[in-house]
């Protein structure tokens, strides 16, 4: 479990530990959360446990001492814990930290459990040919994508006319303009149907969440970009639909819980237990749909336009993102500067022509590097246009 105390790997421990005669954890890895790493190690007996953050090596140690859990740190330790023997990785770390472990174990040509966007975001060619050559069993976590990959089943890719995945318009999905200019970190993190970190949540809010998973079901599924589309379904029932060339459109639909699509990756092609509320459609009456707006909120059209764009456009968009997130969650920055700051760093790398193509993972890295002093330059130069 790559990322063991964030939300998707707390989701997939109370799977995991529900089920301790059918699963047996061997790795467990976290930032800097040695308490609660330590806590999980123990409960569910791993083998290693890896903190990312190497200075807190020696808490870690002096926590475990005893335990017979081996200790290790740092970036090597997380390729180390990745490499391990096991039948499923869980790649559960957020941000561009996770591309390193989680290509890793792809390469061991295994079962990858893929809760890691920029894996696909920022490096989606040259992870979806490290998948390909390794024979990697590669299972998508997130909702929409899991929904999708449900819905497929062995569908062929020339039937397929459109995939559409849907997404909750976040919790300022009725706000005017000049509302969401005034909107507060606090505000942001309400989500209105999911338990999510800071930072997944205020992509939802600016949709850049949306705009993030086009990218990846861009390279996980057999479609072009102009087969891909986004609606807002506020209940979040239905999370995602396959449109077929025959007319027919098929959905998979769950209660809002990342453990349905946790214990799809976990268990497939079988299908496990999952302490989830279950859907009763009479009780929810009725489901709503609508086009999201692109003219309030930038940020998905600017991913289309970087999916489109190609190369490593979304590598930029992505690392950019992370920068105007983090300034906004520090009240640096306000929310519709989000998309502003995005737009303004892609295009000075345009113009410093940093969006080319990466030719391997070291590439992609230079290039999200690249973005993020780009956008931090931008930050502090104050060069923003002003928000209307």
């Amino acid at each position: 479990m790559l990322g063991a105390t964030g939300s998707v790997g707390g989701s997939t421990l109370d799977l995991v530990g529900r089920t301790p005669h059918v699963f047996k954890v061997v790795a467990l890895t976290a930032q800097r959360s040695v308490e609660a790493l330590a806590e999980c190690a123990s409960r569910h007996h791993a083998e290693v446990a890896v903190i990312a953050d190497a200075s807190q090596y020696n808490a870690l140690k002096e926590r475990l001492s005893g335990s017979g859990i081996e200790v290790a740190a740092g970036a090597s330790g997380l390729i180390e814990a990745a490499e391990r023997p096991a039948d499923c990785v869980m790649a559960g770390i957020s941000g561009a930290a996770g591309l390193g472990p989680t290509m890793a174990a792809v390469r061991q040509g295994r079962r990858v459990a893929l809760a890691n966007k920029e894996c696909l975001v920022s490096a989606g060619e040259i992870f979806m040919e490290a998948v390909r050559r390794a024979g990697t069993e590669l299972l998508p976590v997130d909702s929409e994508h899991s929904a999708v990959f449900q819905v497929l089943a062995t569908a062929e890719p020339d039937a397929i006319e459109r995939i559409i995945l849907t997404g909750s318009g976040g919790p300022f999905r009725t706000w005017a303009t000049d509302r969401l200019a005034r909107a507060t970190p606090e505000e942001a993190l309400r989500h209105p149907n999911w338990s999510m970190g800071r930072k997944i949540s205020i992509d939802s809010a600016t949709l850049m969440n949306k705009g993030l998973e086009l990218i990846e079901a861009y390279h996980l599924f057999p479609v072009e970009a102009d087969q891909l589309d986004v609606v807002v379904h506020p209940q979040q029932i239905i999370h995602a639909l396959v449109a077929y060339r025959d007319g027919s459109m098929l959905a998979q639909l769950a209660c809002p819980d990342m453990r349905t699509p946790i214990a799809v990756s976990l268990a497939w092609p079988m299908r496990m237990d999952a302490p989830t509320k279950r859907l009763d459609l009479v009780d929810i009456g009725q489901m709503n749909f609508e086009r999201p707006n692109e003219q309030r909120f930038q940020a998905l059209g600017l991913a289309r336009q970087a999916m489109q764009r190609g190369g490593m456009a979304p590598a930029v968009l992505n690392a950019a993102n992370e920068v105007a997130v983090e300034a906004f969650l520090g009240k640096r920055l306000g929310f519709l500067q989000i998309a502003q700051l995005v737009a303004e760093t892609l295009e000075l790398a345009e113009a410093k022509g940093l969006l080319g193509e990466a030719t391997d993972l070291d590439g992609v890295l230079a290039a999200d590097a690249s973005a993020r002093r780009l956008a931090l330059n931008v930050l502090r130069k104050e060069r923003l246009p002003p928000v209307h």
